[in-house]
């Protein structure tokens, strides 16, 4: 498991893309009304302009996991809280996301 998402919730998704073009130094690889993402090496930064109507405050680090379920079953088993459950986030892929007692979130992403 490794964390090598990153989703920031994005007010002016036109600019945040310029933004982020600029300092990463790359075109995305998806640019769409609803999600730009971006690949430096392994690393994906998407930018969501849906986060703040979803409850992200911030960004959001996501785990690449084998099953979403099962991981978050076993993380709410462990002590965390469920702040989304899984969810398909589109092309089949689950994501979640869970909290722990000091109120940090850490996402769950399924490939």
């Amino acid at each position: 498991m490794s964390i090598k998402t990153i989703i920031i919730p994005v007010r002016d998704l036109p600019a945040a893309s310029a933004l982020y073009r600029a300092v990463l130094g790359v075109e995305p690889y998806a640019d769409e009304p609803y999600y730009v993402g971006f690949r430096v090496g392994d690393q994906e930064i998407g930018l969501d302009p849906n986060g703040h109507n979803h409850g992200m405050t911030g960004p959001v680090n996501y785990c690449h996991v084998d099953d979403v379920p099962a991981t978050l079953h076993a993380a709410v088993a462990a002590g965390w809280l469920t702040r989304q459950g899984a969810k398909d986030v589109g092309a089949g892929r689950l994501a979640a996301i869970v909290e722990d007692p000091n109120g940090n979130v850490l996402g769950l992403l399924q490939r």
